[in-house]
């Protein structure tokens, strides 16, 4: 940790497109706060390349408030960074130190292709949800949420799931490159609630099943998901899919 400006290296995957043939480039960063999150580390990187006529470094961003899940980033080997519960718009310089080098990387997974450098295509968590992460009304409006009694303990639970933000942090740590605690998070925030029992089977095999077919591998229970998650998804959820999705399948 650093109270003083620092001066960093950094090696940052650079590929074209996912057809081409990626590579480190390293790049040298000075006069960083230790105040800076780690995206705004990365926009004094852009300046300073854009000033020189070279390509800045292409990186997925949004909120920059650990909402949206966009921040996508490896970050010495870990997806998000060190820090517990940390996405990487919310991890700071201050710990990292003068002099060190940082390498930085897309996720990798075979059903995270590389749109250029550290961009990832994560549009098979989007296929996932709309096969039944979802809940449907047919006709009119929905009713007022105060007409449907929900127990404290089940409206607790639903949101603990809910928090996923759909970073894809579980898929770049896991060994097998599963989505299963993605999944199970979105399947787990329904199924406590009455508003999702009526498509809870259907959502559950539909859902697994479009998992299956992106090429998400399968869960092995190594648990290094849950430790990288930056909202603390349990894999409690994990279980809870596989027992509702044999409920189903023998249904």
């Amino acid at each position: 940790m650093s109270d003083k400006n620092m001066t960093l290296t950094l090696r940052i995957w650079r590929q074209k497109d996912a057809n081409s043939k990626g590579g480190f480039e390293t790049y040298t960063v000075t006069d960083i706060s230790p105040d800076m999150s780690f995206l705004e580390m990365l926009d004094v990187l852009n300046d300073n390349l854009t000033k020189e006529g070279k390509e800045p470094v292409e990186f997925d961003n949004d909120c920059r408030e650990g909402i949206c899940g966009m921040c996508s980033l490896v970050i010495n080997g870990i997806p998000h960074g060190d820090q517990h519960r940390t996405a990487t718009c919310q991890l700071h310089m201050r710990h990292f130190h003068d002099g060190q080098t940082i390498t930085i990387e897309p996720f990798r997974a075979k059903a995270f292709p590389v749109v250029k450098d550290l961009v990832v295509d994560r549009s098979a968590f989007d296929r996932i949800i709309a096969k039944g992460g979802y809940i449907s009304v047919n006709t009119g409006s929905a009713q007022d949420a105060n007409n449907i009694p929900i127990s404290k303990e089940a409206a607790d639970a639903a949101m603990d799931s809910a928090e996923c933000i759909g970073c894809g942090a579980c898929v770049a740590a896991c060994p097998n490159a599963s989505a299963s605690l993605f999944v199970s998070a979105k399947i787990s925030q329904y199924t406590f609630l009455p508003q999702g029992q009526p498509e809870r089977y259907r959502r559950v095999l539909r859902m697994v099943e479009q998992m299956d077919a992106e090429g998400f591998g399968g869960c092995s229970n190594h648990g290094e998901c849950e430790a990288v998650c930056p909202k603390g998804i349990s894999i409690a959820n994990i279980a809870r899919m596989r027992r509702e999705y044999v409920k189903a399948s023998l249904r």
